[in-house]
């Protein structure tokens, strides 16, 4: 029987699925302390409309391999932002001038910034 992943495990598998597809700026912040909505958000910047989608989809396939199906996704790549939520993680998608208005880094500021890097269990 396959280990169950936990949130910070899911958060780094969708973090190496945007790197797989080249995403840049990728960010995975612990918010577990400050939001009573999810663990972890995962940020990733993509260059267009495709590569958004390409993102987005490695990070379904991904997860969809591990056993987790996302409870929802909203926004597409025109719109230049997608959100995927995977229960107590939050995947935003962004092109950058959405990114960089939104700012969730800043509004999320006193968020941990996590090693994503780290290999999966």
């Amino acid at each position: 029987m396959a280990k169950k992943l936990t949130s910070l495990d899911v958060a780094r598998l969708c973090a190496q699925a945007a790197d797989n597809k080249k995403g840049e700026d990728i960010l995975v912040l612990d918010v577990h302390d400050i939001s009573s909505v999810t663990d972890y958000f995962v940020i990733v910047t993509g260059q267009s409309e495709p590569h958004l989608k390409a993102i987005r989809n490695e990070i379904e396939a991904k997860l969809k391999e591990s056993g987790m199906i996302s409870k929802g996704i909203d926004g597409f790549p025109q719109s230049q932002w997608v959100v995927m939520d995977y229960f107590d993680v939050l995947v935003h998608v962004f092109a950058r001038e959405p990114r960089e208005f939104y700012a969730l880094e800043r509004l999320w500021g006193d968020a941990a910034k996590v090693e994503w890097q780290a290999k999966v269990a």
